[in-house]
Parts: structure tokens; C-alpha cells; sequence
């Protein structure tokens, strides 16, 4: 009986054995299918297609694309330094012309002065009358002035009995008098600014206090 009951058992492990070990083989099959599914659906997508039919680069090409590469670049920087130079070019040429010319405006305005000074002479020439010449100048340099401080800020200073300012008036001689500070005792040119700059210092005879 108990010899029954043994190989009973035996025939019963080698069984669950066998069911194991098949089992087994299944999942290593199954694995095995979807491993070589992937594997063939990675081999038909495009990119993998696409990839296998780009052939590799040989060294000429290589080669040949980067001797392209530096002409392009060689192009551009030509090109670039081309372009500056004329920039360069038309900057003198614009400083030279803004020197040669910035002045135009100014001397079409003292055109008609000068008109107003010939017509002036012209006249002079059969007049009778010195009154009306020196009152015609004097009419011509009037306007001639108030053209050159309200279009361009150009004033004119520089008065007997102005204080003296060495920044703007020059001395050619000095005196004593009865005065409190220096002053212009006399003036022999006319100083000229333009706006807050002097362009010009008057030259001035000086009276200072006695010592």
C-alpha cells in the first residue's frame, strides 16, 4: 500500500513539472513573438526605411560641402566690407559737403543786404542829399542785423559804460577815472556772440578806479 501511495506521489511532482516547465516554454514563446513583432515593425516604419536608404557621406563629398560652406562665407564677408566702405565713402562724402556747403543758408540771406548795399552805391553816385545815403545805409545795416539775431542767434555786444568782463572783452588800454568798478571807456570793435558763445571779443578801452 505504501508503495502505491509513493509512486503515486512521484507520478504526481513529475506531472506539476511538466506543467511548469511548459508554462514556461509559453511565456519564452509569447515574449520571443513580441520581440520579433517589434522589431520587424521598426524595420517597415519610414524613418527606419528612409535611414537605410541615406547613404553615408564619402570623405569627397564632405569635403566638397565644407569648401562650399567657407566660398559662401568668404562671399558674405566681402560683401559686408564692401557695404561698409561705401557707408564709409558717403559719411566723408556727406561731412565734406555739410563743410562746403552748411553755409548756404546764411549767404542766400545776406544776398539781399548786399542788393540793398549796390542799389545804396548806385544811388550815392547822382544824389544830392548826403542825409538820404547815410540813412539808406543805415536802413540796409538795420536790417541786415535784426536778419543775423532773429534767424541765426547772432547779438552784438559791447557799450561805453558797460562793466568790464575779461571773459568776453579784450583791453587794449586802461586809464583812471571816477568810477566805482572798470568799466568801457570806449569801444573799438563790437564783440559778437552766437547764442551763449563768444565768436568775437570786443576790443575796449578800460577806465578803472583811481588808486
Amino acid at each position: 500500500m505504501k508503495k502505491e501511495e509513493k509512486a503515486k506521489n512521484q507520478t504526481e511532482k513529475q506531472e506539476a513539472a511538466s506543467e511548469k516547465a511548459e508554462a514556461t516554454e509559453n511565456v519564452n514563446a509569447q515574449a520571443d513573438s513580441t520581440e520579433a513583432a517589434g522589431e520587424k515593425d521598426a524595420e517597415d516604419s519610414p524613418e527606419a526605411t528612409e535611414k537605410a536608404e541615406e547613404p553615408e557621406e564619402t570623405p569627397e563629398q564632405k569635403i566638397a560641402a565644407l569648401e562650399k560652406e567657407n566660398a559662401d562665407l568668404k562671399d558674405q564677408l566681402l560683401r559686408r566690407a564692401a557695404d561698409f566702405e561705401n557707408y564709409r565713402k558717403r559719411m566723408l562724402q556727406e561731412k565734406q559737403d555739410a563743410y562746403d556747403y552748411g553755409n548756404t543758408n546764411l549767404l542766400k540771406d545776406l544776398l539781399d543786404s548786399l542788393d540793398n548795399f549796390d542799389r545804396t552805391i548806385e544811388a550815392a553816385a547822382t544824389a544830392t542829399d548826403v542825409k538820404s545815403i547815410a540813412d539808406g545805409v543805415s536802413m540796409v545795416s538795420k536790417n541786415l542785423v535784426s536778419m543775423l539775431e532773429n534767424k541765426y542767434n547772432l547779438t552784438g555786444y559791447g557799450a561805453v559804460g558797460d562793466e568790464f568782463d575779461p571773459d568776453i572783452h579784450e583791453a587794449i588800454g586802461m586809464q583812471e577815472g571816477d568810477v566805482e568798478k572798470e568799466q568801457l571807456a570806449a569801444v573799438y570793435l563790437k564783440g559778437y556772440k552766437l547764442k551763449d558763445r563768444v565768436i568775437r571779443h570786443a576790443k575796449v578801452m578800460v577806465v578803472k578806479p583811481k588808486a
